[in-house]
């Protein structure tokens, strides 16, 4: 069998079509099973009620129709809080949220990395531990603390406890590690400030990882009803109202298929548009000495 040849990252590597092909036919097997919920879903969304209780359910929608998003629609407007307000909810808690983790991470992840202090170390392991921590098992301290700060049925509830995610930090400090420190110190060298690095230097060569946290970000929060800390209608999120529709029984299984395609989209998009840096992140790649 011919030998192919190809040079990847300036190795040459010897492999059969064989082997090409026997690995591409692996790829496709898990990427089809890892597609199928998200195809399942979409038609699912678009299924009239006849084909949504149809045993054995078909995968494709058969005869399309939108009348599950204007029952969702008609629903919502007829709700004593607008559905404009649980939106802009989602939005914001969405937006500070992630902008603040990726501020805060990014600065934290930047001086344990590029730091020698006393206790850089112990700070560092400590966050891996967190990461093995479920949010089930914080749940009952963080609504102490919430309490006790005053922030119980307000936003700073869920937007302040965003900006310590542990992955975000852990994946920015990682990032950062593969920068060379020869280059901060060349930078330093030409004047500029702790500051001036950070903002001209790190964070656009950290960009692939702080798009990664923020993906990451906007999915949980996106997706978070905080109905542990708020309360007040007003303030509640749109998955929490989207969910409080989908639990009203059979009658609207159609509505709750249209919900899960509406919260889903939004981490979707994001996501198909910066999986290259994803993938660049998840590859620990980076400058390296």
């Amino acid at each position: 069998m011919k030998k192919q040849k190809k040079l990847i990252g300036g190795k040459r590597l010897n492999r059969s079509y064989g082997g090409d092909a026997f690995i591409f036919s692996i790829l496709t097997v898990f990427g089809l099973f890892f597609v199928f919920p998200l195809v399942f879903n979409i038609n699912h969304a678009f299924k009239p009620l006849n084909e949504i209780f149809l045993f054995p359910p078909n995968v494709f929608v058969r005869n399309p129709t939108m009348n599950n998003f204007q029952d969702l629609f008609v629903i919502m407007s007829k709700s004593w809080v607008t559905f404009s307000r649980y939106i802009f909810n989602t939005v914001f808690l969405t937006a500070l949220g992630t902008i603040g983790l990726i501020i805060f991470a990014s600065m934290g992840a930047f001086v344990v990395s590029k730091y020698n202090f006393p206790g850089s170390r112990i700070f560092f392991q400590g966050v891996i531990i967190t990461l093995m921590f479920s949010a089930y098992v914080t749940a009952i301290p963080n609504y102490l603390i919430m309490a006790r700060l005053g922030w119980v049925d307000t936003f700073m509830s869920v937007i302040v406890p965003a900006f310590a995610m542990p992955m975000g930090f852990f994946l920015l400090k990682q990032f950062i590690d593969t920068i060379p420190d020869t280059l901060l110190e060349a930078a330093k060298v030409d004047g500029a400030k702790e500051f001036r690095i950070f903002i001209w230097i790190i964070l656009p060569m950290i960009k692939p990882a702080w798009l990664t946290v923020m993906i990451f970000s906007v999915q949980n929060l996106w997706n978070t009803r905080a109905q542990t800390f708020i309360y007040s209608e007003q303030l509640k999120t749109l998955p929490y109202a989207l969910s409080q529709i989908a639990t009203a029984g059979i009658a609207r299984a159609g509505v709750a298929a249209a919900v899960t395609l509406f919260i889903m989209i939004v981490p979707l998009v994001m996501f198909i548009f910066a999986q290259s840096n994803v993938l660049q992140t998840m590859a620990s790649s980076g400058i390296k000495e």
